[in-house]
C-alpha cells in the first residue's frame, strides 16, 4: 500500500493499521455480534421517541437505544456523574478493548489516544437543564447534571473508566462526519507511532434540540427513514456509540490477535459551502482523497457505505459525486442509517463498524424501507435484504453540516499487500 512506503517525521516506515476491536451502542443492538445480525438481517431501529416531551409535534419516530443498562460496563465512574452520551461512549470503549481480547490494565502502561467524536456532546442533559431553569429558576438546577455536560467528558470519561493515564483525550466536533474524524485522527496517530493504541469513534444521545432544529428544517421523515427511495421524505434522529480499537499490525500480530480489517487511508476536506447544502465538488473532492491516501483505485471499491440521510438534497448530491469518482456503475451503495436513524457523532463510526463487519462477515448490508429507486440516485443500493459478498476494499462516507466531509477506506487484512 502506498501509506507503507512513504516515512514519518522520525523517517521510520509508517505503519500498517488494523482493527482488533469494536464496541458498539445502538438502536439495533447492543455489542459487537448483536449488532451485525441485526444488520445482516436488516432491523429498523425506528420507534417513538421517549427521552424527552414530544408534545406538539406531528410525528416523533426516531431511533433510540433501549435495553442499555449502563452498570454492566461502568464500575469506576459514579453514573450520576455521567451523561448519556458519555455512558454510551464508555460502555463502547469497554466493549471494544474486551472484543479486541484485552484488559484495561494491559493498556494503562501504554501510549494512547482516545478520540471521540460527537454533534451535540451533551445536550440531553443540556435540555433538562434549561427546561428546569425556565420552569422552576436557576437555582434549581441539578449541580450534578450541570457538572457532566461538558462535552469532553465522552472521552475523558473512557480514560478514567479504563485507568488511562498515558493518553490523549480528545474531543472533535464536527458534527455528523465526527466518527471519521476521529478514526482518521486515530490512524496518524498509530500508523505514525505517536501512540501505541487508539480508541477511537463518536457517540451522541437523542435531544430535543436536535430533533426540533431537523423538525423546523422540514427534513423529519413522518415514519421510517428511506434513503436513495423516491418517495423519501427525511431524517430519523438516533443515537448511540461506537468506538474501534485501532493498533499497528505489529503489535496485533505478536499478540496474536484477531483482526476485523486494515485501516487503508483517509480523507478530509471542508468547504463551507453552506450550512446544511452538501456540495457536489467538495464530496468527490473527499473521496478522491481518501482513496490516494489509502493507494486504492476507485475500481477496487467492492462496496460504498454512504452518509444516505434519506433528504432529497443529501441523496441526489451524494449519488452524483460517487458517480463523479467511481463511473456509471459504481459499486453498490448502502444507507446504514436507514436502519440506525442519524446517529449524529456517532453515525460514521457506527458505519465504519458495519464495514468492518461486512469484510469480516462477507456480506452487504442492505438498505431497509426501499420501494422505488429515485432516478436521480442512479445506484444499487441493496434493498432491503442483505447480500452475501467477498469484500476487500470497503469505503466509509460521513458528510456533517458547514462543509465538514470525512471519508475511511478500509480493506481485508492481507499479510502481503500488492502494490496498488
Amino acid at each position: 500500500m502506498s501509506t507503507a512506503a512513504l516515512d514519518d517525521v522520525s523517517g521510520a516506515p509508517l505503519r500498517r493499521v488494523v482493527l482488533t476491536g469494536l464496541g458498539v451502542v445502538s438502536s439495533i443492538g447492543i455489542g459487537v455480534d448483536e449488532f451485525a445480525a441485526s444488520l445482516r438481517a436488516g432491523r429498523s431501529g425506528a420507534g417513538p421517541i421517549s427521552q424527552f416531551d414530544t408534545t406538539g409535534f406531528a410525528h416523533s419516530n426516531g431511533c433510540e437505544v433501549v435495553g442499555f443498562e449502563p452498570e454492566q460496563w461502568i464500575s469506576n465512574l459514579d453514573l450520576e456523574n455521567v451523561g448519556r452520551a458519555s455512558r454510551f461512549s464508555v460502555a463502547a470503549a469497554r466493549m471494544a478493548v474486551a472484543d479486541a481480547g484485552l484488559e484495561a490494565e494491559e493498556l494503562a502502561s501504554q501510549r494512547g489516544l482516545v478520540c471521540i467524536g460527537t454533534t451535540d456532546g451533551e445536550s440531553h442533559d443540556l435540555d433538562q437543564l434549561v427546561e428546569i431553569e425556565l420552569r422552576d429558576g436557576h437555582e434549581s438546577m441539578p449541580t450534578a447534571v450541570a457538572g457532566r455536560v461538558s462535552p469532553l467528558r465522552l472521552s475523558i470519561s473512557i480514560a478514567q473508566e479504563l485507568g488511562l493515564a498515558d493518553v490523549e483525550a480528545t474531543v472533535i466536533a464536527t458534527a455528523c462526519a465526527a466518527g471519521n474524524y476521529a478514526i482518521g485522527s486515530g490512524f496518524d496517530a498509530v500508523r505514525t507511532g505517536e501512540v501505541d493504541y487508539a480508541l477511537c469513534g463518536g457517540a451522541d444521545a437523542i435531544c430535543r434540540k436536535t430533533f426540533s432544529g431537523f423538525y423546523r428544517l422540514g427534513t423529519m421523515a413522518p415514519d421510517v427513514c428511506r434513503p436513495f427511495d423516491k418517495d423519501r421524505k427525511g431524517i430519523l434522529t438516533g443515537e448511540g456509540a461506537g468506538v474501534l480499537m485501532l493498533e499497528s499490525l505489529e503489535s496485533a500480530l505478536a499478540r496474536d490477535a484477531r483482526i476485523y480489517a486494515e485501516v487503508l487511508g483517509y480523507g478530509l476536506n471542508c468547504d463551507a459551502y453552506h450550512q446544511v447544502a452538501p456540495h457536489q465538488e467538495s464530496v468527490t473532492r473527499c473521496m478522491e482523497l481518501a482513496l490516494r491516501d489509502a493507494g486504492v483505485d476507485p475500481s477496487q471499491v467492492d462496496m460504498i457505505s454512504a452518509h444516505g440521510t434519506g433528504t432529497k438534497a443529501n441523496d441526489i448530491t451524494e449519488t452524483r459525486a460517487i458517480r463523479d469518482v467511481f463511473g456509471d456503475q459504481p459499486p453498490r451503495t448502502v444507507s446504514m442509517k436507514s436502519m440506525l436513524g442519524h446517529t449524529l457523532g456517532a453515525a460514521s463510526a457506527l458505519a465504519a463498524i458495519g464495514c468492518a463487519l461486512a469484510i469480516t462477515n462477507k456480506f452487504i448490508p442492505p438498505t431497509i424501507n426501499h420501494v422505488t429507486t429515485d432516478p436521480e440516485c442512479q445506484i444499487d443500493c441493496v434493498p432491503n435484504e442483505a447480500v452475501e459478498a467477498e469484500l476487500e476494499i470497503v469505503q466509509n462516507n460521513g458528510m456533517a453540516f458547514g462543509g465538514n466531509n470525512a471519508v475511511v477506506i478500509l480493506g481485508k487484512y492481507k499479510s502481503e499487500v500488492a502494490a496498488r
